[in-house]
């Protein structure tokens, strides 16, 4: 898990912060699994609220209705469902309507402080019925502790679980702050603004424009450093809702109250895309790539993306061949400006640690030592750029090996 100074890892998830509840249902939009499908977050009283969404230009329905509901910056619920994405339909708009105008009616609450999310198959229609039957039943559903049942229900290729908390004190004025966050991804991940489903609450108090602005920043150093396979989803969504029962003095600006938030939620979503992409479609190992010395943090950051993008590297690390070449590759196609001449590489597991590249040549580097150090299923690809002065020029990317499976699951995910 990743932590930072002065956050304590509680339990709760989405429910960790004072005022929210969450619940689940099977509403029969996955008719053939028998799981739940539908999930419900609920805050007791309207919540300052922030979203990011994909930059795909075709978005789903639920993208649309969001970011027109969260125009005035507030929200009270947010509403999902798994088994159909609700995108290139002709009812689209009338169905992400119809579900925020149920949720509301059933918790008692506008309908434009609901955020609705949707994810599965593209281009499958959807009907009323499902979101008739089962949203009353979820409103009477809502725990403190449903957090894990919701979600578990807007999993769909995922295996496991993806929620974290954490309890922090804002230093101005003493107060005990906590945010949780659940997610839901495994493939179709490429993110530029968000993953495919996140959802994150808290009680501190802050203001609007503070809290879009620290979840633009904080995706942009985790979801946006994931890649699972190269294609960008239609229903990447990443929304906080902020309830402000701690009590806290409202956070205006960047002061120190601000950094403590900030650096909270960045251990929230650091976390979440970390296994976002542990969880990659057949995936057997995360593949962490750490970019340092760099001649510019864009440098690292484009670097640190290309080599947890490349397939080639992927494919490679799947069978644990230290083919260090195909990481010069995919460095030198980033689009980043270095030289090649300066620059050292890693590879790091709980295995070992074997340098296999120094000032752009191969080093002399036992192939059996390497192959021990990749079998492991979390490997670290470490590559210095060699530029003096240059330490906090860095970047962390997460991507998984390429895998076999991951061409069986996705030929016969409709199936």
């Amino acid at each position: 898990m990743i932590t930072f100074e002065g956050l304590n890892p509680i339990y709760g998830g989405v429910c960790a912060a004072a005022g929210f509840t969450a619940g689940a249902v099977r509403a029969g939009i996955k008719a053939s699994s028998g799981k739940d499908d539908l999930a419900l977050i609920y805050c007791v009283k309207p919540c300052s609220a922030a979203a990011v969404y994909t930059q795909n230009i075709v978005k789903g329905a639920p993208i649309t209705v969001t970011q027109k509901h969260l125009k005035d910056g507030k929200a009270q619920a947010v509403i999902v469902n798994s088994g159909n994405a609700n995108t290139c339909n002709a009812n689209g708009i009338e169905i992400a309507e119809l579900m925020c105008g149920l949720t509301a009616d059933c918790i008692k609450i506008k309908k434009e402080d609901v955020i609705v999310a949707s994810t599965g198959v593209i281009g499958q229609q959807l009907t009323r019925e499902p979101f008739e039957k089962g949203i009353p039943v979820l409103a009477g559903v809502l725990s403190e502790v449903g957090s894990t049942d919701a979600c578990k229900a807007i999993m769909t290729t995922d295996t496991r679980v993806k929620e974290f908390a954490f309890e922090f004190t804002l230093p101005l004025g003493n107060k005990t702050c906590r945010i949780g966050g659940i997610s839901k991804g495994s493939g179709m991940i490429n993110p530029d603004m968000a993953t495919l489903l996140a959802f994150i609450t808290t009680d501190a108090a802050i203001s609007v424009p503070m809290l879009q602005k620290a979840l633009s920043d904080a995706n942009e150093i985790s979801y946006s450093r994931v890649n699972i396979d190269g294609d960008t989803s239609t229903n990447d969504m990443a929304s906080v809702m902020a309830s402000g029962l701690a009590g806290n003095e409202l956070i205006t600006e960047e002061n120190e109250d601000y950094e403590a938030f900030f650096g909270a939620l960045c251990a929230v979503m650091l976390n979440l895309a970390k296994e976002t992409a542990r969880d990659g479609e057949g995936a057997t190992k995360l593949i962490e790539c750490a970019v340092m010395n760099a001649p510019s943090e864009e440098a690292a950051a484009l670097i640190s993306r290309a080599v947890i993008s490349s397939s080639l590297v992927k494919a490679a690390v799947f069978a644990a061949d230290a083919n260090w070449g195909r990481i010069m590759m995919a460095a030198g196609a980033s689009g980043a400006e270095f030289d090649p001449e300066k620059v050292s590489v890693r590879i790091v597991s709980e295995n070992g640690d074997v340098k296999v590249c120094e000032n752009g040549a191969g080093v002399g580097h036992s192939d059996e030592e390497a192959h021990k150090v990749l079998l492991a299923d979390e490997v670290i690809i470490v590559i210095d750029l060699g530029e003096e002065n240059a330490e906090l020029n860095r970047s962390v990317a997460w991507g998984c090996d390429l895998t076999y499976d991951y061409v069986k699951i996705n030929a016969e995910y409709r199936t």
